[in-house]
Parts: structure tokens; sequence; C-alpha cells
């Protein structure tokens, strides 16, 4: 992983109810900011507690995160707070599932992570938490008057039921 924020644990060493705060230093938070696309990530921690059943590593905790986007209209920097609970599940990789076949996925099971070997990535499965956790789509204080100089239509603008009540006061 090139963002650096990786926190290795050796499943052997793992105890059950452990608990963990994990805080990313400046290199890891470019790190992880670059392949976010952020413009800047100033704070990444995470609390975490554990627990262990066997070869599954159930990982409850905290993420919290001070950064900032750029927006989808101007590019300006729109800057965001993440606080949220998170679980995840590090379950060792399935075995019995051929190349090809389709695997069904529900909601609960995007917070499974596969591992292989003896040992999970904590601080790779937290990136990858915060990179869900993001704005698909900020929007900066300015966008809206970006998109209406640009000549973009706000959906209510562009909906049939505007277009039609438009051509009824042209016709009138």
């Amino acid at each position: 992983m090139s963002d650096r924020f990786a926190h290795q644990l050796r499943l052997d060493q793992v105890r059950d109810g452990e608990r963990l705060d994990l805080v990313a230093d400046e290199a890891e938070r470019r790190g992880i900011a670059k392949r976010l696309g952020l413009v800047l990530l100033d704070r990444l921690e995470a609390h975490v507690c554990l627990a262990k059943t066997n070869e599954i590593v159930r990982a409850q905790g905290r993420l919290v995160a001070a950064l900032d986007q750029s927006c989808v209209i101007t590019g300006d920097p729109v800057a965001a707070h993440v606080d949220e609970p998170f679980e995840l599940l590090f379950t060792p990789e399935p075995t019995e599932s051929a190349p090809d076949e389709e695997i069904e996925l529900g909601e609960s099971d995007c917070d499974v992570v596969f591992y292989d070997g003896a040992s999970i990535d904590l601080g790779g499965a937290i990136a990858d938490t915060l990179a869900l956790s993001l704005d698909p789509y900020p929007r900066s204080a300015g966008a809206e008057a970006a998109l209406k100089e640009a000549g973009v239509m706000t959906e209510e603008q562009a909906s049939p039921f505007a277009v039609l009540a438009k051509l009824r006061k042209d016709e009138a």
C-alpha cells in the first residue's frame, strides 16, 4: 500500500478486548491524501477495540478525520470533518469459490476485509473506511454561482413540467 498507514497485526498476538489508538503521522496523512485525491488531510485517528474468535477478528471503533476535498464544480477546497463509528470484520480469504463464480454481497458484507497469511492490515482498512466516508460530490459556497454563470440549469429548471410551463408562457 502506497499510503504507508499500515498497521500490521499478527493474528497470534491479537488479544480479545484489546484497545488500540491509531494516529496517522504527517507522512502517512500526506500519502493517504494523495491516494484519495484530497487537498489536505489534517487529522486521521482511529480508536479501536478488537475481538477475536478463532481466525476472525472484529474491529469496532470510531474514525475521526479533518480534511479538505476539492469542489467538483470550482476546484476550491471544501473543509470536511469525519467522525463516524465503524465495524470491520477480518476473515481469511475464501478458498472454495471458483474464479468465475459470481458473489452476491449484502450491505453488511461491505465491511468484511479478507486477509491471507498470519496478519491483518488494520491501518489500510481504516484508510479504506475513510475513503467510503467521504462526500463523493463536495461543493463549495461558490459552486451554485459558477453553475449559473456557465448556463447549467437546476433540476427544477430542467424538469419536464418547467419546460412545459415555459412553453405555455411563450405561447401566451
